[in-house]
C-alpha cells in the first residue's frame, strides 16, 4: 500500500488543541505525513511542527477551509492511496484510523468515509444529512422558541435522526470535520470547490462523491469533536456562513434541483426500509 496522509487547516488554533490531535495521530502509527496548512495571520509557533511526520505550510493569506486542504491534496494525489481531512478540534483512540482504513480497503466502491462523531460529553452529533434545501438550513439555524417543535421535526428527517446512527449508511452529505478519502476517487470527482471560503464545501464535495462512489457513515469508529459552532456566536462568522450558502445554492439550485430531489428520495427510501420508519 502506498502511504496514508492527512491534512489539518489551522487558524489561530491553540497549541494544546493541536498537540492533542497530533498525539492521537502519532499514537495511531498509521499516517506517514500530516500537512498543517496555517491560515493564521501570523506564524503559529510550536515545537510540534518539528515532529518527523509533520509538514508545516504557512499560507500567504487566509484561503479558507477547502482551499487550505487542497494545498495538501494536490501534493498527495499521486502518492497517497488514502487521505484524512481533519479538524484541529477532534481527538480519538489510536486504533480509530486503522479501523477506518481497513473498512475503505474492504470495499473499493467507497470513495469517502466518516465515523460516528460525539460531543465531549458523549452525546451524539447528527452529522449525516440529506442534501439541503434553503428551508432545511433556515429552519435548522433560526427556528427557536415556539418554532422549536417544527425545527425538531424537520431535523429528524434532514439529519436522519430516525436511523439512530447505529448502522452503516450511504449518506449524500457528510461533515467536513473528519473525512477519509480514497484519492483515486478524488481524481475523478475533483477537490474542494474553492469558491466556498468556509462551511458548504463539505456538502459540495460529498454530493459530488456520492454521485459516483459510496459515501459511507461508519459507526464502528467513534471520535470526539469539540465543536465551537462559531457561526452561532459571531456575527462575522454568521455572515461568512450565509454568503457561502448563497454560493452553494447558486451553483446547485435553490428550490428547483432535480438531482437533490432524486438523491434525497432514494436515500430516504433505503434508510426507511432498513429502519422501519414512515
Amino acid at each position: 500500500m502506498s502511504e496514508i496522509t492527512a491534512s489539518v487547516v489551522l487558524y489561530n488554533t491553540s497549541t494544546e488543541q493541536l498537540k492533542r490531535l497530533l498525539n492521537c495521530i502519532s499514537e495511531s502509527g498509521l499516517i506517514r505525513k500530516v500537512y498543517l496548512i496555517d491560515n493564521s495571520p501570523v506564524f503559529t509557533s510550536s515545537y510540534l511542527f518539528e515532529l518527523p511526520f509533520v509538514h508545516y505550510i504557512k499560507s500567504e493569506r487566509n484561503l479558507g477551509y477547502g482551499s487550505g486542504h487542497n494545498i495538501a491534496l494536490r501534493k498527495v494525489l499521486s502518492k497517497s492511496e488514502f487521505h484524512f481531512v481533519l479538524n484541529p478540534d477532534i481527538y480519538f483512540q489510536p486504533q480509530a484510523l486503522q479501523k477506518m482504513v481497513d473498512r475503505i480497503i474492504k470495499d473499493g466502491t467507497i470513495g469517502q468515509l466518516m465515523p460516528k462523531i460525539i460531543h465531549p460529553d458523549g452525546s451524539l452529533q447528527y452529522l449525516c444529512k440529506l442534501l439541503p434545501t434553503p428551508i432545511d438550513l433556515l429552519v435548522r439555524r433560526f427556528f427557536r422558541g415556539p418554532f422549536k417543535a417544527m425545527a425538531q421535526k424537520k431535523a429528524k428527517k434532514f439529519e436522519l435522526r430516525f436511523t439512530g446512527y447505529r448502522d452503516e449508511m450511504d449518506v449524500p452529505y457528510l461533515s467536513g470535520c473528519f473525512m477519509l478519502f480514497r484519492t483515486s476517487a478524488l481524481k475523478i470527482v475533483g477537490l474542494f470547490d474553492e469558491q466556498f471560503f468556509m462551511y458548504p464545501e463539505d456538502i459540495d464535495i460529498t454530493r459530488r462523491m456520492h454521485a459516483k462512489f459510496r459515501t459511507l457513515f461508519f459507526p464502528s469508529v467513534t471520535i470526539v469533536h469539540d465543536h465551537a459552532k462559531e457561526s452561532y456566536k459571531s456575527k462575522k462568522m454568521l455572515w461568512i456562513h450565509l454568503t457561502n450558502l448563497i454560493k452553494y445554492f447558486n451553483k446547485w439550485g435553490w428550490f428547483f434541483d432535480e438531482e437533490r430531489k432524486k438523491v434525497n428520495a432514494h436515500t430516504l427510501e433505503l434508510l426507511r426500509v432498513n429502519h422501519n420508519d414512515n
